[in-house]
């Protein structure tokens, strides 16, 4: 069995946070363009034993607001990154730090059955 971790409810929560951060950042860059300069599509070659083609359409590059929102995104995530890292709970912890710090990342997941 796992060995339990008493985490602080901030760091539980900084850790949920960042978990959804990276969630809701990771969804809005899927509706983003594939390039965040304007740059022009391409078509692959031909592969051997394949009639596909690899490919990408022009890409306008982001928006102002697209950009604007992306660097928002990345200095949450930075932000969250740091509060967990360098919480002070670490410290009060003199070995098994890294099993710790991996437990804290499944503490809100599902339930193990």
């Amino acid at each position: 069995m796992p060995k339990t971790f008493p985490f602080p409810q901030d760091l539980l929560d900084a850790q949920v946070a960042l978990h959804e951060t990276r969630a809701a950042y990771e969804e809005y860059a899927r509706t983003l363009p594939w390039s965040a300069e304007p740059m022009p599509g391409w078509e692959g070659d031909k592969q051997l034993h394949s009639s596909y083609r690899s490919h990408k359409e022009d890409s306008p590059g982001y928006t102002e607001e697209q950009a604007t929102e992306v660097r928002r995104f990345q200095d949450e995530l930075r932000r969250l990154s740091a509060e967990v890292m360098t919480h002070p709970y670490w410290s009060t912890l003199s070995e098994d730090v890294v099993e710790a710090r991996m437990a804290l990342k499944h503490a809100h997941g599902p339930a193990e059955a």
